[in-house]
């Protein structure tokens, strides 16, 4: 570990990485290469002392708590599925916006006491029907989640949902709020330490840009 070096964890992925571009220009901190064109995964930028690589955003919460990367962002709908231990949360970046929900069809037949869930946030969902005390079983899916009440395969879906738009088009409706997501900071906790200074000081650069994009 480079103790006057910082390496960030960036989410791949088009729209997102945008964001945290500007996000990041905003503090300060450009990339020397374009990353949405290089096939790098590790970039020098504009600010001595700090690099970024590009990963998927189930990955940044593990390369992170490795202290591989001293710093990342991702969405805290990974965070909660990942596990949250190993790294602090800071702050909240204040975009990536959405909501986990439970959401099922608008016309719901009558439903049995144990439920099949489709989702692919298996802790989220095991957790949230825990604390209702809902017996259920679990169905991995990892895309066209409506198609699963649609079809009889589960009964009720948990999933990401921005606008809810898509559910509306297959005859679904959101029903109950797990949890807000936004993208966050996660800092490793070994870094902290170590690092204190050198973390400390871009957390407070990240702080002074998430404000001043909201001014």
């Amino acid at each position: 570990m480079d103790q006057n070096q910082i390496m960030l964890a960036l989410t791949k992925g088009d729209r997102v990485l945008t964001q945290e571009l500007a996000l990041l220009a905003r503090a300060g901190i450009e990339p020397l290469d374009d990353p949405q064109s290089s096939r790098k995964l590790i970039f020098d930028t504009s600010l001595a002392g700090v690099q970024f690589m590009l990963l998927r955003s189930s990955d940044v919460a593990t390369f992170v708590q490795h202290g591989i990367s001293d710093v990342g962002m991702a969405g805290r709908d990974v965070l909660l599925e990942h596990g949250e231990d190993g790294y602090y949360q800071p702050l909240d970046l204040d975009f990536g916006h959405c909501r986990i929900m439970e959401a099922g069809l608008i016309e719901e037949p009558s439903l049995p006491r144990r439920l099949r869930i489709a989702t692919k946030f298996v802790n989220i969902a095991q957790r949230y029907y825990a604390r209702l005390g809902q017996q259920v079983d679990i169905i991995k899916l990892y895309g066209a989640m409506e198609l699963a009440p649609i079809t009889g395969m589960a009964h009720r879906i948990v999933d990401i949902v921005e606008t809810g738009n898509t559910l509306k088009a297959n005859g679904l409706t959101p029903m109950n709020l797990i949890h807000d997501v936004s993208m966050r900071l996660i800092v490793n906790k070994t870094a902290m330490k170590v690092k204190h200074r050198l973390v400390a000081e871009f957390i407070e650069r990240m702080r002074t840009a998430v404000q001043d994009a909201n001014r």
